[in-house]
């Protein structure tokens, strides 16, 4: 394993950061007080207000008039297909330079591997169907949800309650999805039902995928779930009453949608983990650099041994998480099965960025209880990064029946 990062990776995420300061941040500037406050980011139905909306549809356009947004994305599909490698260095970078709480920058600039752009999950489209949707993708001009998760079937799967029944050449889909990122916003949406009992129930699958406009009569997006203080967010709960979808539109193979959707899962999980890598290291920094102005007893607190731990202990916790994640998407790009390492990033890594909040936040003393520094924003975003994609339990399961299968490698 050779962990130099090629100039090419250097060269674009220079560009990527260039692009967010000379273009997104004078945007952020100028809309100051529109992004300023939830009272106005959010609409009352707790939706983003059509400005914000806008704002951010502009900044995802130009990102991938820059040739940014698919950078991530397969070759296959006419992305960047820059690698696991190289999708962690860059998202990396870009959380450690941007911070928490940008919303024109989270999932706008880079959008999430799976859920949006030219997800990988899409090479499972009819061809003609693709085509159809490929380039208002691509721009950023149009977006998508993903709908695998509901009320009783988060962590499981099958527990999911959503059918689809075949009639002649469509499908009629019936259920309810929850937890559902971008739902309210989306153009398109990727939504997976159960399609045979038996197997199902046998957790030998049984699930497939579907790809529709949400357009589409019958599906809607009933409400907007706000989490942890906000106002409002991008996570709604999705509705489907007869929606009829044709065959045509079908993700992959009949019963076999759940190896469609790990598909994008996996890339989601080795995505967020980097992302944690980089919010976590600029929580350190603000805390260093804090450490260092702060005064008590005569001198600045980073003289103090409990505050040298502390960041010590951040330190620590981001080599080791940082080490991880390089040797997982290595294995990812040379092809090797990282089923129990993905695992193993994602619940280290969400678990890790929320300890290095917290220290940082307590070298900060009141000031970090305060939002002034963004601390606490960081602090509440991180605690929910241990849910989605898969909750740390969910992953510890994974990696235990992994070694119980004789999967023992580490």
């Amino acid at each position: 394993m050779d962990f130099t990062v090629p100039g090419e990776w250097v060269d674009f995420g220079d560009a990527l950061l260039k692009f967010v300061d000379r273009e997104v941040a004078p945007l952020e500037h100028e809309h100051r007080a529109l992004l300023s406050s939830e009272r106005t980011v959010y609409a009352p139905d707790g939706r983003f207000s059509p400005e914000v909306l806008a704002l951010r549809r502009q900044v995802r356009m130009r990102s991938a008039e820059l040739g940014f947004y698919t950078a991530l994305s397969p070759e296959s599909l006419g992305g960047g297909g820059l690698g696991a490698q190289a999708a962690c260095y860059i998202q990396e970078r870009l959380n450690a330079h941007v911070g928490p709480d940008r919303p024109l920058v989270q999932t706008v600039v880079l959008p999430s591997p799976f859920t949006n752009g030219l997800s990988p999950v899409l090479k499972h489209l009819d061809p003609a169907v693709l085509e159809s949707v490929h380039d208002e993708l691509a721009s950023g001009g149009k977006t998508m949800c993903f709908g695998l998760s509901e009320p009783d079937a988060g962590s499981d799967v099958f527990g999911m309650r959503t059918r689809a029944v075949r009639d002649g050449d469509h499908w009629i889909i019936n259920g309810t999805k929850q937890w559902i990122t971008n739902a309210p916003y989306a153009d398109y949406a990727m939504v997976f039902a159960v399609t045979d009992e038996e197997k199902a129930r046998a957790h030998k699958g049984g699930i497939t995928g579907f790809f529709l406009p949400t357009s589409t009569p019958g599906f809607s997006v009933p409400s907007v779930i706000p989490t942890m203080g906000h106002l409002g967010g991008d996570i709604a709960i999705v509705s489907l009453d007869a929606v009829r979808v044709p065959d045509t539109h079908r993700l992959g193979p009949v019963d076999k949608g759940l190896l469609v959707a790990l598909d994008g899962v996996n890339a989601g999980r080795l995505s967020m983990a980097a992302s944690c890598i980089g919010l976590a290291q600029w929580a350190l920094t603000q805390a260093i650099e804090y450490s260092k102005v702060r005064k008590t007893f005569g001198g600045p607190i980073s003289n103090h041994q409990a505050v040298q731990f502390m960041l010590a202990e951040c330190a620590m916790d981001i080599y080791s998480a940082k080490s991880m994640i390089r040797h997982c998407a290595w294995l990812v790009d040379q092809g090797q099965p990282a089923t129990k390492e993905v695992s193993m990033v994602k619940a280290s890594a969400t678990e890790m960025v929320g300890r290095v909040f917290d220290r940082a936040i307590q070298v900060h003393g009141a000031m970090g209880l305060t939002n002034e520094l963004r601390l606490e924003a960081g602090y509440r975003y991180a605690r929910t990064l241990r849910i989605p994609d898969g909750t740390s339990e969910i992953q510890r399961r994974t990696i235990a029946r992994q070694l119980l299968g004789g999967d023992t490698s580490i």
